[in-house]
């Protein structure tokens, strides 16, 4: 198997028709169609359904594809490493659809100008998803909050130690805690995620009955609710960097008041260590005083 091969069938994947993949690596549509046939001989299967046009990844093709990728990233990551580029290849990162996703897109960005020849490849999922993803090497890394099941090959670093805060309106009056969970207007945190669960179990602790007017499985859309007046909620505290969290009275939730961990899973053993090390450190420093430090061994 040729990776100039892998390269042509991800080519045709990307833009669409041979013609079109021939002008990114350098071939004629004839060469690429005879590095595909040679492929297909190679591994006994069709790749393309050419009953279509254009031409359509079958179900096998899909699986060689998902390999080819793999086999190439690794290439691009060897090279790297041979040539002494210690920043350097394709990081693929996966993150919850949360609060800390406020974080990473900057600390991305950070990256790419600190380090140009790195390329990264962000997906958003579910923490279950993304630990699964994680533990297979379909991604490198993924953003996570803390939670137990974590398996014993994967490695779970914090980087945020955030505060959770009771939010409201501009100008609604400040009560204790208790009163303004049990007499406001609250919209819920529903999800299946860390953050929820811990939330009502904290408001169950306190022993407070909430007024519920809402039950939302965004932060983000939570916020807009909150800024203009339908209730108040509980959200964590990078949250508060959007800009509808701008004006909202904050109080402390919990007694004490609670924290919540987001740190970086990735495997044990894992290729792009000194990469995922050094994201860890960016997001940290963007987590202000709520940054963790990587703790390495």
């Amino acid at each position: 198997m040729d990776t100039r091969q892998l390269k042509s069938l991800a080519a045709v994947k990307k833009y669409g028709t041979f013609a079109k993949a021939a002008t990114h690596v350098n071939l004629t549509p004839a060469a690429v169609g005879q590095q595909i046939a040679a492929l297909e001989q190679e591994l006994s299967i069709e790749l393309f359904d050419r009953s279509t046009r254009p031409p359509t990844l079958t179900p096998q093709g899909l699986q060689v594809l998902e390999m080819a990728n793999e086999m190439l990233r690794l290439e691009e990551d060897t090279k790297s490493s041979l040539r002494g580029d210690r920043i350097a290849g394709t990081l693929v990162i996966g993150s919850v659809r949360s609060s800390a996703v406020n974080l990473l897109p900057a600390a991305l960005v950070e990256m790419r100008d600190k380090y140009p020849f790195l390329k990264t490849n962000l997906r958003i999922g579910l923490s279950a998803n993304l630990v699964s993803d994680v533990e297979s090497g379909h991604l490198d890394a993924a953003i996570v909050a803390e939670h137990v099941g974590i398996p014993s090959t994967l490695r779970w670093s914090p980087f945020l130690n955030e505060p959770l805060w009771i939010v409201a309106a501009p100008g609604t009056p400040i009560l204790s805690a208790k009163e303004m969970l049990n007499t406001l207007p609250f919209i819920r945190f529903r999800s299946a995620v860390p953050l929820a669960n811990l939330i009502d179990t904290e408001i169950s602790r306190m022993g407070v009955t909430t007024q519920d007017v809402a039950e939302i499985d965004m932060i983000g859309t939570i916020l807009t609710c909150v800024h203009h007046g339908l209730g108040i909620s509980v959200v964590p505290h990078v949250a508060l960097m959007q800009a509808d969290s701008i004006g909202l009275q904050r109080i402390p939730f919990g007694e004490p008041q609670l924290t919540r961990q987001i740190g970086i899973i990735e495997r044990k053993a894992c290729p792009r260590g000194l990469v995922i090390e050094e994201l860890h450190n960016i997001l940290a420093n963007h987590s202000g005083n709520y940054g963790v430090k990587r703790v390495n061994g």
